[in-house]
């Protein structure tokens, strides 16, 4: 027999396991109470930024979440692309066989990188005024 949960009943059944009230929930997501209450009924959709954030709250995929998959597994522990989240521009990279400090690296390498461009753009900028 199938059973097929919608995501309002898998958010529960996941906030039930932890031993979170739907209040606690809500306050670790940041979301208001009634809202939380709205998405577990499913009288409300969720939305995209919700959705990313009671992933992560949960440690769970959001796969798992909108139902594509049964399996909970967080896309981190499964080796998929890292996103080092840089203001509003991402970084995607293969983390496969890289340890802490070589993703440490990377990651501040990326954000050296990002300094630099955005002080080539300050500057151009500024010739541009003068």
């Amino acid at each position: 027999m199938v059973v097929i949960m919608g995501i309002g009943k898998r958010i529960i059944y996941l906030r039930e396991r932890k031993g979170w009230s739907q209040r606690e929930l809500a306050r670790r997501v940041d979301l208001n109470v009634s809202v939380m209450n709205r998405i577990e009924s499913e009288d409300r959709p969720i939305k995209d930024h919700e959705l990313k954030r009671l992933s992560e709250v949960l440690d769970i995929s959001t796969d798992y979440l909108l139902g594509r998959t049964d399996d909970p597994t967080p896309p981190s522990s499964l080796n998929e692309p890292s996103i080092v989240k840089e203001s509003s521009n991402f970084f995607y990279f293969d983390k496969e066989g890289l340890n802490e400090e070589e993703i440490d690296l990377l990651e501040q390498s990326y954000k050296m990188m990002k300094e630099r461009a955005r002080k080539r753009a300050e500057a151009k900028k500024k010739e541009k005024d003068i």
